[in-house]
């Protein structure tokens, strides 16, 4: 989870913040829980991965799905019939997966219950894949150490509006306030990085992210 942006929040009555994942512990353990139970250990090379994007999370297993399932049935009540029954019942006497045959209906529920689109499952090329998505822009995690916490809240306010943002709309939207000077210098600081640019000139420029 330490790869995965956090959302902070503070409720009333509590002195501790109340962190977030972007995406549900909960519903990525059904995901794994779900590969590993699944998953063709008869092929040579298979495995059990997770790939980590800005737009996208990823849990893929060796494989393809049996017993005439498709990935459309998957989201509807169906029976389970887990590949490698023994491993299944162990992570159900474990409790690591609570009922039969419910994986991908409590991952759908999860995410909804997060405000995520429903996860998507892919069938193809040997190899079945969970892909789960944010239900809001996330800035870039690759440059992440390259910006400030004021360039971070810049971009996500840019990434909100496709048609882009006047210098004078971004000012009292900076939860912590800025000076106009700064946040000129902050919008060039992200156009250098290729991830925000000007439309227009002079004071009706529009920023957006690129």
């Amino acid at each position: 989870m330490e790869s995965l942006p956090i959302a902070g929040r503070v409720l009333p009555g509590l002195f501790e913040r109340v962190d977030d994942p972007l995406y549900p512990p909960e519903a990525l353990r059904e995901a794994l829980a779900n590969a590993i139970c699944h998953r063709d250990y008869s092929m040579g090379g298979g495995s059990v991965g997770i790939g980590i994007y800005d737009d996208r999370l990823e849990v893929t297993s060796t494989g393809s799905l049996r017993f005439g399932l498709t990935p459309e049935m998957l989201f509807d009540p169906h029976e389970s019939r887990p590949w490698n029954p023994l491993i299944a019942g162990v992570f159900y006497r474990r409790g690591v997966i609570e009922n039969w045959g419910r994986g991908t209906l409590r991952m759908a529920e999860l995410a909804e219950r997060a405000g995520l689109p429903r996860p998507e499952i892919e069938d193809s090329g040997g190899a079945v894949t969970v892909r789960f998505r944010p239900g809001r822009y996330v800035p870039p995690q690759r440059v992440g150490l390259d910006l400030t916490e004021r360039q971070r809240a810049i971009l996500a306010i840019l990434g909100e509006t496709p048609q882009g943002v006047a210098l004078r709309d971004i000012l009292p939207r900076l939860v912590n306030g800025a000076t106009a000077r700064q946040v000129r210098k902050d919008l060039q600081a992200l156009r250098t990085l290729e991830l925000a640019g000007p439309i227009g000139q002079g004071r009706g420029a529009r920023w957006r992210r690129s």
